[in-house]
């Protein structure tokens, strides 16, 4: 009987690589640490390189300080509403996909509206999160030109 050589598996043309090779980067952007560690573990475990921020004003400072291809981002964060800061990396990065998450109900049209590339309620399926991911990330500049121009929501969210 043979030596039998080791399975490798190639991350090679996965969502996690662009075309060149290169690892996708990702921000998470949640105020539990828990979220973001579990985000973390299973999104680096898919080859994903991942960095994370606790609040929306230390996300924009990241945002701004390093490239990303991507930014997961929850509403409910302080001191800065999510979607305020989903309209400032809008703004300052019209190209970067955002996919939203939120245990608050009802957020789709809002969403719809905003121009979000995607929206996921908590509590987040990972199987589901990961195929999102890879779409969001392998959709053609164009349609993220064609989500337009953020647009200011009618609402705000109300702190206690």
């Amino acid at each position: 009987m043979g030596r039998q050589e080791p399975l490798l598996i190639s991350m090679e043309n996965t969502p996690a690589n662009s075309s060149d090779g290169a690892q996708k980067r990702l921000l998470i952007v949640d105020d539990d640490p828990g979220v973001r560690t579990m985000l973390g573990r299973v999104l680096t475990g898919e080859g994903y390189l991942v960095q994370a921020a606790g609040d929306g004003e230390e996300a924009l400072v990241v945002a701004g300080a390093q490239p990303f291809d991507l930014v997961i981002l929850d509403l409910t964060l302080p001191p800065t509403d999510g979607w305020d800061v989903f309209l400032r990396l809008r703004t300052a990065h019209p190209l970067l996909p955002v996919v939203v998450i939120t245990a608050r109900f009802g957020q789709a049209g809002a969403a719809t509206l905003a121009g979000v590339d995607a929206l996921l309620e908590k509590p987040l399926d990972y199987p589901t999160l990961l195929q999102t991911l890879a779409q969001v990330l392998a959709a053609p500049a164009t349609a993220k030109l064609a989500r337009g121009v953020p647009r200011p929501l009618p609402f705000h969210a109300q702190r206690d």
